[in-house]
């Protein structure tokens, strides 16, 4: 199970103004880093996004998701590190998408199968 960090805003009365800078998405072992309000300062926070084992993820309080707050003096290495992970994800996505592109057999079959449900809906 995995837990949108965009959604993570426990405790209600701590936490505002989340910007997700990195997020690892929906699979095992995923993790987030963001910008948030921590209090009304800014703040940078990481979580573990949850998994099979752990749906709600780490840190929680009372059975909601939470952030951790990296202490100021290790924001901006953080911040420096999850921007450079989220580079080099997409950087492999496009990379995926241009392999997939250039596979011709793969593009006629796709647009066959695709021209076959236009046909369904007549």
């Amino acid at each position: 199970m995995y837990h949108d960090p965009k959604r993570v805003l426990s405790p209600k009365d701590k936490v505002s103004s989340v910007e997700v800078v990195f997020d690892k998405g929906p699979v095992e072992s995923s993790w987030s880093v963001a910008r948030l309000r921590w209090g009304g300062s800014p703040a940078v926070g990481i979580r573990w996004n949850g998994d099979s084992g752990n749906a709600i993820g780490t840190p929680q309080s009372r059975g909601n998701p939470a952030w951790f707050i990296v202490p100021e003096e290790l924001e901006e290495a953080v911040l420096e590190a999850a921007k450079k992970k989220e580079r080099e994800m997409q950087a492999a996505l496009a990379e995926g998408y241009r392999q997939m592109a250039a596979d011709r057999t793969r593009e006629a079959e796709a647009e066959e199968w695709v021209e076959g449900l236009i046909g369904d809906i007549d």
